[in-house]
């Protein structure tokens, strides 16, 4: 899950091996929907991490839609960065916000 800074844009993506090779885009949305992808991610648990270049780049991408390879290294990193939180704090998945530099 990614957001820009002033909160008008955030993606969703989920990677499932079973559902295809590349992450996909599963909500999209700007605004007052933008806010709630992020309080429905953070209340599964989900971290949330703020990129607004990708997001710029990823809400270009239709829901339903795979990432394109163009961006597989940018969204590689993030669900590695995200995979490592949950690994090293288990419990407080979702509580904070992430901050990508």
């Amino acid at each position: 899950m990614a957001n820009d800074k002033t909160g008008d844009k955030a993606v969703a993506i989920l990677y499932d091996r079973q559902r295809g090779d590349a992450p996909q885009i599963v909500a999209s949305g700007r605004g007052e929907l933008a806010a709630r992808i992020i309080e429905k991610a953070r209340q599964a648990g989900v971290h949330v991490m703020e990129d607004p270049a990708l997001v710029e780049l990823l809400s270009h991408v239709p829901v339903g839609g795979e990432i394109p390879v163009e961006l597989y290294q940018a969204v590689a990193e993030v669900l590695s960065f995200v995979y490592q939180l949950e690994n090293r704090y288990p419990a407080a998945a979702g509580t904070e916000q992430e901050e990508r530099s």
